[in-house]
């Protein structure tokens, strides 16, 4: 598949964005952070500012941006639109646990209930987005029961690597959240590996006699194109990354995205002051960067059946 940059910013931003809300949600109202206000504004703001940007990012993918609202519509059947719906909704808790955190500096009663279902929001948020790929039976690589969880686990370790690395800068101390994130980031990484592994071992589904329904007479080869030139199709859907280009980008992911994200933190464990923050603000900016080549690698090794209409290796 052609990794759009706005779909690519889309899912590594949004889904930190509420990855990282979804913890102050979850934490705040539970008495694990402090009702500072300017950790507040610095976590909340740096949150919904990711989600906004991230959301605003996914309009440039469509053809027609303003008629984005009728995605709307369409929540009982397409997980795009229920992705929509929850996205959206998710504003309103999340603004209400915002003005008590930042404003009144509450953390309990109706800014606690706030803050919980802000929380819930951005977990269905991300889990439609997984759905929306995961729901596509055409594209092996995305029909895969590892694409939701790994959506999930991936919000959840880089709003947990940005969170450790905020809670420091306003001497709220180093709470267990550090090593709770550096777990959160091997578990992640450690499902995307096992996720490679597996889609890289699966033995083709379907080849071209399949696609035009020739299976029992055995093999088929394409005899002519059926264009003369590229069509939207194969732009879209026949993009193919060289193996070796996706070998390198993979290791770099596990470098940027898992390894110097770990060694970071547990620096971070070790140290004190200065060097502690530094080491976790790092982390976090290293962890981020690995998402986003994940996130692009994820679409870019994702082959469609419509390319077996035109040739392609089976899928």
């Amino acid at each position: 598949m052609n990794p759009a940059p706005s779909i690519v910013l889309f899912t590594s931003s949004a889904g930190t964005g509420y990855g990282l809300l979804f913890l102050l949600g979850l934490l705040g109202p539970l008495g694990l952070l402090p009702a500072d206000r300017w950790l507040g504004l610095a976590a909340l703001g740096l949150s919904l500012g990711l989600v906004s940007c991230g959301l605003l990012a996914s309009t440039f993918h469509l053809g027609h941006p303003e008629r984005a609202w009728r995605a709307l519509s369409q929540w009982r059947s397409s997980w795009l639109s229920r992705e929509a719906v929850a996205a959206l909704a998710t504003y309103v808790p999340a603004l209400v646990f915002a003005m008590g955190w930042i404003v009144w500096r509450r953390l309990d009663g109706g800014w606690a209930v706030a803050g919980l279902l802000a929380a819930a929001g951005a977990a269905v948020t991300v889990y439609c987005t997984g759905m929306i790929y995961a729901c596509l039976k055409p594209v092996r690589q995305w029909h895969h029961p590892l694409v939701t969880p790994l959506y999930l686990a991936f919000a959840l370790a880089g709003g947990a690597l940005w969170l450790s690395a905020l809670v420091p800068l306003f001497g709220a101390g180093r709470p267990p959240l550090t090593g709770a994130t550096l777990v959160l980031v091997l578990l992640a990484w450690g499902a995307k590996a096992l996720f490679w592994r597996r889609t890289d071992g699966a033995a083709p589904a379907r080849g071209t006699a399949d696609a035009i329904g020739l299976k029992p007479l055995g093999p088929a080869r394409l005899l002519d194109p059926p264009h003369t030139e590229e069509n939207y199709l194969l732009h879209e859907m026949g993009f193919q990354v060289a193996r070796r280009h996706a070998g390198r980008l993979r290791r770099l992911a596990l470098l940027f995205g898992g390894a110097l994200p770990a060694g970071l933190l547990l620096l971070s464990l070790l140290s004190q002051g200065v060097s502690a923050s530094a080491a976790g603000l790092l982390a976090a900016v290293s962890g981020s960067l690995g998402i986003v080549i994940e996130r692009w690698l994820f679409f870019a090794e994702a082959r469609h059946s419509v390319t077996l209409y035109y040739g392609a290796a089976p899928i």
